[in-house]
């Protein structure tokens, strides 16, 4: 891995091998990624979401996405549009935010791949549990930055990467789609690079605002 894929700084090491997958990690943002050569393939990827239970009429799911929207509907002006990024087949976010008066446009490369909602920008982005699944996270923040109106929010819930000693057991580690693993840090070093400001307003949640 010639260059760190969330930050773009050269040189990633060598970090851990996992039941014959490689991981690198970045000495600059200290993001940890997994060797591009372990990822699925786009059918296989789209298959396992397929598993996934997420219910947007299920309370307990609800509860699990407010630890991201609660935080960013209290930063919300009233009416604001946004869009969730990565939205899967159960856009739950969208109906939870679209429920306390904004409006949000939905885009998800498998489940809503209509690109017409990236051809305009918006008052908040929401990106929960996607960010893990980015193969070109870098651009990806780029893509994301340009989504976004002056003072507007990107919202990023993933599972921040702690303990080394763990990884290698760790259940989000083990999900075959995660290819990515942020900590706090990676996601603050993201926001500087481009000029945001960046919150961590509860474990697993940032709140990144571009400038006004």
């Amino acid at each position: 891995m010639i260059a760190c894929p969330v930050c773009r700084a050269p040189g990633p090491a060598p970090f851990l091998r996992v039941n014959g997958a490689d991981y690198w990690r970045c000495g600059v943002c200290l993001a940890t990624v997994l060797d591009p050569a372990h990822r699925l393939s786009a059918a296989q990827e789209r298959a396992h979401y397929l598993t996934h239970e997420n219910d947007p009429a299920d309370p307990r799911y609800r509860a699990f996405l407010s630890k991201l929207a609660d935080p960013l509907l209290a930063r919300l002006k009233p009416g604001a549009e946004g869009l969730d990024y990565g939205c899967g087949p159960g856009p739950a976010l969208a109906a939870m935010l679209r429920e306390a008066g904004h409006a949000v446009a939905l885009y998800d490369p498998f489940f809503a791949p209509d690109r017409a909602p990236l051809a305009r920008a918006y008052d908040f982005v929401a990106c929960t549990e996607t960010a893990e699944h980015f193969h070109a996270p870098a651009a990806e923040f780029d893509r994301l930055g340009g989504l976004l109106r002056p003072g507007g929010w990107l919202a990023v819930m993933t599972c921040f990467q702690t303990d080394d000693a763990r990884f290698g057991a760790w259940r989000y580690r083990a999900d075959p789609t995660h290819v990515v693993f942020y900590r706090a840090g990676t996601l603050r070093h993201v926001a500087a690079q481009r000029g945001w400001s960046c919150e961590i307003v509860r474990k697993d949640v940032a709140l990144m605002r571009a400038p006004g």
